[in-house]
């Protein structure tokens, strides 16, 4: 699991929700066209995914999660949010539920999913930051939210 990369996750799970809400007979909470909804969050989580991803390529560091950090990324989205990639590509998965009717399977995948990144990627990011930055990183997490 640890080299499983964040957006092999979200396909992984995109894949798994719209399989189950295509055979599961769960009410959908949202008919069309309300389920269109989820366009504008899958499509504002991915620009926000690649945006951070951008800052990390201006910076010139390394992106990969499981890889060493070489730099403090504090500038653009990073002075908002410490996860501004995990915030986008979770908003892209609720976008995607919201397209698939809301149903319960959909909306609880999305929670799943959340959790996961939350407990396996980004604690473990934060204690290699930890590690690495040490001050400047403790300074950075009492100014910045982990998600929003």
């Amino acid at each position: 699991m640890q080299r499983l990369l964040p957006p092999i996750l979200l396909i992984l799970f995109i894949t798994i929700m719209i399989v189950g809400c295509w055979y599961s007979e769960l009410a959908h909470l949202l008919l069309t066209p309300y389920n269109l909804l989820g366009l504008p969050f899958l499509l504002g989580g991915l620009m926000l995914a690649q945006s951070a991803k951008s800052t990390f390529k201006q910076a010139n560091t390394n992106i990969m999660t499981f890889n060493e950090p070489d730099k403090l990324i504090t500038q653009g989205l990073f002075a908002y949010s410490r996860n501004p990639m995990y915030l986008g590509l979770s908003t892209t998965l609720l976008g995607c539920a919201l397209l698939c009717g809301a149903t319960l399977w959909s909306l609880g995948l999305t929670l799943l999913f959340i959790v996961v990144v939350d407990l396996w990627y980004i604690r473990h990011e934060e204690r290699v930051m930890h590690n690495k930055f040490s001050e400047h990183y403790k300074d950075y997490c009492t100014r910045v939210r982990r998600w929003f």
